[in-house]
């Protein structure tokens, strides 16, 4: 099986590798055949931030960076793309590029270990904003660093640092010479080989005949999940199929009635749409994740993939969303629609045929009557999976519950819809009364698992307070949410 030269630009030329596995990950590729040291293996699993390098592609005629984790992303996802890891980023005669100058003035660094991941979270902060015009906020700084842990707990400085590198003088990146040498290598063809083992196609149809041809051929779309199959299992996959170049898949469409998401729009750009059309998921969207896993992980992937503990999948189907499932069949393309949590049959299992992809994900438009919340129960405030997930919208007319949707995750072996819960409040009156009966309801409908983050008593428990918490929100009770917690609040 014949592996096609893997092509990118760092330090501004053209790096070319040939015979990289499908399933080797960038990190192993920058470690082992490029020595690139400086950048490091932490958990191998995309949560400590360690090995976080930037990555740049066309964005019309800027481009777009995005800071991502090496070890659980694909070598071959970065072809025709920039990068930058910690070596690259002080000029050629040693001279630290701001990120760097400011940590270490702020004395951000203290055993070192996780230094290069924040210093390539800073660089990626810097370019989207200080290089940009823009200045950067605290809360800027923390959300951009949400993806690295520091083992020392020495964040102050950090955060420090990622204010102070704005008075730093200046450094620019030439990105008219990189736009035009991604041009050229976009334009040195590629084709579809019959033997090639990763396939990147850039449109729907070749996407779809590829998934025709070769069915057994393991899907990524953005591969923060089966990365960690590669890192933590040692599973190896002769053949990869690469949704995320797909320019159909890649872009968000608004229609008068619902939002049409594209399945291989990253997390950081659908939440941003989702965000834009119901503001109050601004903060669950944040907490989805850190931003390097949010920058390279899809809302496609997500779903297709399908685990218990997904958050997408609670508020997608509390917000009514549907899935399009398309394949190419006796030369022509077809597809399918069905409701989000229509897609589920067990654990990680779906509908989707063996030559089906699912394409876009459909989600109905915020009302002027609704009431939608998300909320996420974890150990870890940011960056960490969920126990429990539970998506709410209610419609309430004249004191009346009039429609209602709930999805829930962490409570069985997939994510579901509690239409029980929703039959017990529909036609009922909003009330303290109406709630606890329903909250008996929602408990008793599902059946978690005790695991490493929570009982299943837990689970449950926690099941009903959250639909207690939707009704003290709707009533105007305050210091609800850690966020807003503020000690004299909480004392009165």
């Amino acid at each position: 099986m014949h592996t096609k030269p893997l092509r990118f630009i760092r330090r501004g030329e053209v790096v070319t590798l040939h015979g990289v596995e499908p399933s080797r990950t960038l990190l192993e590729v920058l470690r082992e055949d490029l020595h690139c040291t400086g950048t490091k293996e932490g958990c191998g699993e995309g949560d400590c931030g360690a090995c976080s390098v930037v990555v740049a592609e066309p964005n019309g005629d800027q481009l777009k960076y995005s800071t991502v984790n090496s070890c659980i992303r694909l070598a071959h996802s970065i072809d025709g793309m920039a990068l930058w890891t910690v070596e690259d980023i002080a000029d050629t005669e040693g001279q630290l590029h701001p990120a760097q100058e400011a940590l270490a003035q702020c004395h951000g660094s203290q055993c070192g270990f996780c230094t290069p991941g924040f210093a390539m979270s800073l660089f990626g902060l810097y370019q989207n904003h200080t290089a940009q015009g823009t200045s950067i906020s605290r809360s800027q700084a923390q959300h951009a660093l949400s993806g690295n842990l520091c083992r020392c707990t020495g964040y102050r400085p950090i955060l420090d640092a990622a204010q102070a590198m704005q008075a730093l003088p200046p450094v620019r990146v030439d990105e008219a010479l990189l736009l035009s040498k991604m041009e050229l290598l976009a334009h040195i063809p590629q084709g579809l080989e019959a033997d090639s083992s990763y396939i990147s196609p850039k449109n729907l149809l070749t996407l779809l005949q590829a998934r025709a041809q070769y069915p057994e051929a393991q899907l990524v779309a953005g591969c923060t999940d089966v990365g960690l199959w590669i890192t933590k299992m040692h599973m190896q996959f002769p053949r990869v199929l690469d949704t995320t170049q797909v320019q159909e898949l890649r872009q968000v469409e608004q229609h008068p009635q619902h939002i049409a998401i594209g399945a291989a729009v990253t997390l950081t750009d659908a939440f941003a749409a989702l965000v834009a059309d119901r503001p109050q998921l601004l903060s669950f969207a944040q907490r989805f994740a850190g931003l390097p896993v949010r920058n390279s992980g899809t809302l496609g992937g997500n779903v297709a993939n399908g685990s218990p503990i997904g958050d997408s999948m609670p508020l997608l189907i509390a917000l009514g969303a549907q899935v399009v499932l398309m394949a190419y069949r006796d030369g022509q393309l077809a597809s399918r629609e069905m409701p989000l949590e229509a897609l589920y049959t067990g654990y990680r299992k779906n509908v989707m045929a063996k030559d089906e992809v699912l394409a876009w994900i459909k989600v109905p438009k915020a009302t002027a009557t609704e009431r939608a919340r998300v909320y996420k129960i974890s150990k870890r405030f940011e960056d960490d999976i969920s126990a429990v997930c539970l998506g709410i919208k209610l419609e309430i007319a004249d004191g009346q519950v009039v429609q209602a949707s709930i999805g829930a995750g962490g409570v069985a072996a997939t994510p579901v819809r509690a239409r029980q819960t929703e039959a017990s409040l529909v036609g009922q009156p909003w009330t303290q009364a109406t709630v606890t009966a329903a909250m008996q309801t929602l408990r008793a409908e599902c059946s978690p698992i005790s695991d490493m983050r929570a009982s299943a008593a837990y689970r449950v428990q926690v099941l009903g307070n959250l639909l207690q918490r939707y009704w003290l929100e709707s009533q105007g009770v305050a210091q609800l949410d850690v966020q807003n917690l503020t000690l004299e609040g909480a004392c009165a």
